[in-house]
């Protein structure tokens, strides 16, 4: 976008007059660029009971979803609606606004819609050339959303749709159409890709993962960036030309088909990931996905292969503590213990290694020697992660009254049939200290 662009955009919008838009207009007030802006983007008159709105109709290739949504989408979401099983049950939705502030001031003014349909993508725009057409536009989405039950955005569940139901209840006319099921990527995208790229931004999905991935045939070098995209339509308002807008209706495309494409990545991991990826961190991405959405067995075969695949040393790390995890979980004691013992000696997840150890040993392997050895062994290494800094207070008071607990039990076993006292009550009660609680002693004060 050039630089005399925006600074006509600034200079214009700056003119935008205080409050709130005024009533409706007639159709011969409608901004001096409506027509130009219309036959600029090939867009033709909705008609509705509640007047007109701009529509704009294309088709684009290459945008289809080759995979069932059976397994993937019961893997994504823990009660599937049958509506959700039928790709031709879903709405792609993405909106251009007044503002990212929300609330009753900020319209949308560019409404995207797109569906899959012939081998392709279905893109359809519903645009005010002034606020009195914000019923008619409504009216034409709710039709649309009743026809195709299942809403998919990205961040539109925080942002895009509680917006448009804003603006349906101040209509006090119009009723909202709520989809049968609303599938946001935006949660899914983070837990795949945020741990790999930082930003999961839909722009930067493009960049990283749509364009090497799924070979999209777009880019985005001449766009109009979203912080300019109000002040487009505010400048459009107050007589400005339509060339900014005409780049507002081409970004909308591009991020409803980046939508469609990203959607359609994201079931074909889900279907088969050992097939559709060997990214070794996009593996760890969906074996995080899968566990938290309740499929374990499946999250540790996930483990297991981005591990075998070499991950980086943090994520690593943080996969061998979460396959013990999983493995322990299934009573798997042999490769918990050997993930543990590969973690041994690391800042924060070594010491819940050692933990984890010294329980196997004293309860499951029936080695009270070695259990006491390990939790000798991890006290010596929380105080030195404490006197390093590396572990909050909060988290070493927690472990380290753990530890002392199980090193006073593990030094001092009652003898069989004797009645224990409460595990760790000699931590608390009053009189002098136990040998353990004077060895390790608690304090919130780091030591030189």
């Amino acid at each position: 976008m050039s630089t005399l662009l925006r600074e006509r955009l600034a200079r214009t919008a700056a003119l935008r007059p205080p409050g709130k838009p005024g009533g409706p207009a007639r159709h011969d007030e409608l901004p001096a660029a409506a027509e130009e802006l219309a036959r600029m983007v090939a867009a033709t008159p909705r008609a509705t009971s509640h007047g007109e709105c701009l529509a704009v109709r294309r088709w684009f290739s290459g945008h289809e979803c080759e995979s069932a949504l059976d397994v993937p989408l019961r893997r994504l979401l823990s009660d599937v609606p049958e509506h959700a099983l039928d790709p031709a049950q879903w709405l792609f939705l993405d909106t251009e606004t007044t503002g990212l502030a929300g609330g009753t001031g900020t319209y949308a003014f560019l409404v995207g819609l797109a569906w899959w349909d012939a081998g392709g993508l279905e893109v359809e725009q519903l645009f005010l050339r002034d606020y009195s057409e914000e019923h008619a536009m409504l009216e034409a989405l709710a039709e649309r959303m009743a026809e195709r039950r299942v809403l998919v955005t990205f961040n539109g569940r925080s942002f895009d749709w509680p917006l448009l139901e804003t603006r349906y209840r101040m209509t006090r006319r119009l009723s909202a159409q709520a989809p049968a099921a609303h599938l946001d990527l935006l949660h899914p995208s983070r837990q795949l890709w945020r741990l790999k790229f930082g930003s999961v931004r839909l722009m930067e999905l493009e960049q990283n993962v749509l364009i090497p991935d799924c070979g999209i045939g777009w880019r985005r070098d001449d766009d109009i960036p979203g912080a300019l995209i109000p002040q487009a339509y505010f400048a459009y308002l107050r007589g400005g030309g339509p060339e900014a807008l005409s780049q507002v209706f081409r970004h909308n495309q591009m991020d409803l088909r980046g939508l469609a494409t990203l959607a359609a990545r994201v079931i074909t991991l889900l279907a088969d990931p050992h097939t559709a990826s060997r990214d070794p961190l996009e593996l760890y991405g969906l074996s995080r996905l899968l566990e938290r959405r309740g499929h374990a067995a499946d999250a540790r075969a996930l483990y297991e292969s981005a591990l075998a695949a070499g991950l980086p040393d943090e994520a690593d790390r943080a996969a061998r503590r979460e396959l013990a995890r999983l493995a322990k979980r299934e009573r798997d004691f042999d490769r918990a213990t050997e993930l543990w013992e590969d973690i041994l000696g690391e800042t924060r997840d070594g010491l819940d290694a050692y933990e984890q150890l010294a329980m196997y040993y004293e309860h499951r392997a029936g080695s009270p020697q070695r259990a006491l050895d390990l939790t000798r062994d991890a006290l010596d290494a929380l105080a030195t992660a404490w006197r390093r800094g590396n572990v909050p207070p909060a988290a070493y008071r927690r472990l380290r009254a753990r530890l002392a607990k199980r090193l006073e039990r593990l030094e001092n076993p009652a003898p069989r049939g004797a009645r224990r006292r409460p595990v760790g009550a000699e931590l608390f009660a009053s009189g002098a200290p136990s040998d353990a609680s004077k060895r390790y002693p608690i304090s919130t004060a780091k030591s030189g």
